[in-house]
Order: C-alpha cells, then sequence, then structure tokens
C-alpha cells in the first residue's frame, strides 16, 4: 500500500483543538515542512505534546510564536524564551513532565499499557493530583499513558509502505510517537520503493504509519 499523499491532504486531519505529538529534541529530528505547513493555516487552540518547545524560529517554536497552542505538555522550555513568557502571562497552559517520564508515558498509550510506577516526582509539585502507591515499602507515583489525535514525526528514509529508518539521534521521541497516536504522518527526508529498505535496519514499522509526506531533503 502507498501511503505517499500531498502534505494538504495529510495535515487536513488537524482540526482546531486538536491534541498533537511532533517528535524532535532541541528541534533535531523535528518535521520542519509539516510544521511550517501548519504555520501557514488557521489552526488554532492545538494541545502540544512534545519533548522541548525547540527553538524560537525552529521546529515546534514557530508555531509558539504563533500562539497555536493553548496548552503544551513537554519536559523542558528553557531554549523558547517566548513559550516561558506565554507561560508566564497565562496565554498558554504549560504542564512539565519530566522527561523519562514523557516518554514512558508515550510509550505505555502505544503500547496499550494502563500507566506505569515511578519513584519520580515523590516531594515535588510533580506528585499533585496523582495517584500514590505503596510497593515494598517504597512510595512510587502511578503515571497514565499519554496519547494524542496527531502525532507529527520525521524519518531520514521511508518506503512507500511506511517502514522508517532514522539517521542518529533523530530517533528520539519519533519512534515512540509515531505508535501513540490516532493518526500518524511522517515526513520523510527520503522515499523509496517498498522492498529497498534492509528489514535489519527499520526502526518504525509501516504498520504505525498512515501517510507519508516526502520532504524531499535527502538527509
Amino acid at each position: 500500500m502507498n501511503k505517499v499523499t500531498s502534505i494538504e491532504k495529510a495535515l487536513s486531519h488537524i482540526k482546531d483543538g486538536a491534541t498533537v505529538m511532533v517528535g524532535g529534541f532541541m528541534a533535531n529530528g523535528s518535521p520542519e515542512k509539516l510544521i511550517d505547513y501548519l504555520c501557514a493555516t488557521n489552526i488554532k487552540n492545538l494541545t502540544l505534546i512534545c519533548n522541548d518547545t525547540g527553538l524560537p524560529h525552529k521546529g515546534v517554536g514557530k508555531l509558539v510564536l504563533l500562539k497555536k497552542f493553548s496548552k503544551i505538555i513537554a519536559s523542558h522550555i528553557g531554549l523558547n524564551k517566548e513559550t516561558g513568557r506565554q507561560m508566564s502571562t497565562g496565554e498558554t497552559e504549560v504542564v512539565l513532565i519530566p522527561q523519562g517520564t514523557l516518554i514512558e508515558s508515550i510509550r505505555c498509550a502505544g503500547y496499550g499499557l494502563g500507566g506505569f510506577l515511578t519513584p519520580t516526582g515523590i516531594g515535588t509539585l510533580v506528585e499533585e493530583g496523582k495517584q500514590k502507591i505503596t510497593l515494598d515499602d517504597k512510595e512510587y507515583l502511578l503515571e497514565k499513558p499519554i496519547k494524542a489525535d496527531i502525532a507529527l514525526i520525521f524519518a531520514t528514509k521511508a518506503d512507500k509502505a511506511g517502514n522508517l529508518i532514522y539517521k542518529g539521534s533523530m530517533n528520539n521521541f519519533n519512534n515512540m510517537m509515531a505508535t501513540a497516536a490516532n493518526i500518524t504522518i511522517v515526513e520523510a527526508g527520503e522515499v523509496v520503493d517498498i522492498g529497498e529498505l534492509d528489514p535489519n535496519y527499520i526502526m518504525t514499522p509501516g504498520l504505525f504509519i498512515d501517510y507519508i509526506v516526502d520532504s524531499g531533503a535527502n538527509l
């Protein structure tokens, strides 16, 4: 099945108020072409799930500047002062989650798990409103799965069936986010025919991918 489509068709699934996961770490491995397209639309009131909010003019930072998000769920925002400003003024709700907890919550959603126990955050603001469980005389927080309506990810190479390969640290959140959304859209630096990728090097199977947008970046 050929999953390559136009960026217009792929991103037509994103509506006002949707929850969107975006891959990348400090914008490395972010789907820049998909982000730029969203910047040019009137879509708004999105909830963003990401590791960080990129830089002011790179990655999801470009969407932050345009105030596309009503809520941001992230591990840290220190690289983007605009995110911090919007949080301080109350323009955007920002929920900070420890990085390991964030990626494990995403993994739980992708793998169909009900959540996981972690000691991270015990005795801090992180534990507020969360269920505590004592196991073998040690306290844990119950962290629930985090899922999105849409995942926007980047892969260095994809075949037309959606099997993906990432280059180096571009893997970061992309691989896991591909599994944890109702619809997953990948921007691929290069698209090849089915059967051209060595199965031993495929990192995300095409089962998880709904649409492919060819960026022509050849990274």
